[in-house]
């Protein structure tokens, strides 16, 4: 493949590749998939390069439209954009127009004056992203939509058990199980849609009133609500945390029930294969959804996850911006 980091930044001569939008993982083939992988191969060599930066998105602005709060994905977008020579425009809802009553639309328009190329968004509403995409003629990335969507995220986790998982040879056969609150989790959801796009299966576990029976009507999709039924020969073990913020009483058993029944621990990881990866998307609650000891073990990759964050970021932001489909 043709290495991006080499390529003239098409922004320099004035040239605008026609905008793609990255909103959901549904509207992307295995081709794409397997094609931004390979150009996070070539991201990921970046970082580990000396000087960390290459002049790939030279003359593209970023914008960051974060409203709601995050840590990890914010950071990583903002890295990743730096990483190749983006001007950056960040907006955070507390301090905005918004909370003097603007609309979402005119705020839109209000930054869309300062000519970024494309935005970074997150909103607590399911379908924000789509609205956006209808109302600019810049990319859009979705950064996690509600419960609905976090491609991105989903899109790091495949990549480091592509690149982590010993003698991987493809998705298929694979077998991923999401432990936790999944019925609050966009990232379980991209995941899903994700994994078994690959070609891998999916196991759902948790308490029945987080795990919904409608999930295990997706194909390539099954549910169980005893872990070492969820985990038995899994190549991937993803804990989830517990989102109490989003949670309506009831929903939860007490806390040291839910610990009991569904703390993924070395015990517990007994079921799966011998050499499963363990995987938490952060934040991370020790000792709730997943023993400390497991969370800092040799099977643990989710200071990797983290890492692979800012490649895999920068693909997509190339790929929008300057890639051809």
């Amino acid at each position: 493949m043709t290495q991006p980091v080499m390529v003239e930044s098409p922004a320099a001569n004035g040239v605008r590749a026609r905008p793609r939008h990255l909103l959901d993982l549904a509207e992307r083939s295995r081709e794409e998939v397997a094609a931004l992988f390979d150009t996070t191969d070539v991201m990921a060599q970046v970082m580990q390069r000396t000087i960390k930066k290459v002049p790939a998105l030279q003359g593209f602005t970023v914008g960051m439209l974060f409203f709601e709060n995050s840590t990890r994905t914010r950071i990583s977008f903002e890295r990743a954009a730096r990483a190749q020579s983006a001007d950056l425009v960040s907006f955070a809802a507390g301090g905005s127009s918004l909370s003097k009553g603007e609309s979402l639309k005119d705020t839109l328009r209000t930054i869309d004056a300062m000519q970024a190329d494309l935005y970074v968004v997150r909103h607590r509403a399911a379908g924000v992203p789509y609205q956006l995409a209808r109302w600019t003629d810049a990319a859009i990335v979705n950064a996690g939509d509600g419960r609905r969507a976090h491609p991105t995220q989903a899109l790091l986790d495949a990549y480091t058990f592509k690149t982590r998982f010993p003698g991987f040879a493809g998705f298929e056969g694979i077998r991923l199980a999401i432990v936790g609150d999944v019925v609050h989790s966009r990232v379980a959801r991209s995941n899903v849609t994700l994994w078994t796009k690959l070609g891998a299966t999916v196991t759902l576990c948790g308490p029945s009133t987080l795990v919904p029976p409608e999930f295990a009507r997706l194909p390539g999709v099954s549910r169980h609500h005893r872990l070492e039924e969820a985990l038995e020969g899994a190549h991937a073990v993803m804990a989830l945390r517990l989102q109490r913020e989003r949670m309506a009483a009831g929903l939860l058993p007490s806390t040291p029930e839910y610990v009991a029944r569904y703390q993924l621990t070395e015990e517990a990881l007994r079921h799966a294969h011998p050499e499963a990866l363990v995987m938490h998307p952060g934040p991370m609650n020790r000792d709730l959804e997943i023993a400390g000891e497991l969370a800092d073990s040799e099977r643990s990759v989710i200071e990797a996850q983290v890492a692979n964050g800012v490649p895999v970021r920068m693909a997509v932001l190339y790929t929008l911006l300057v890639g051809k489909g």
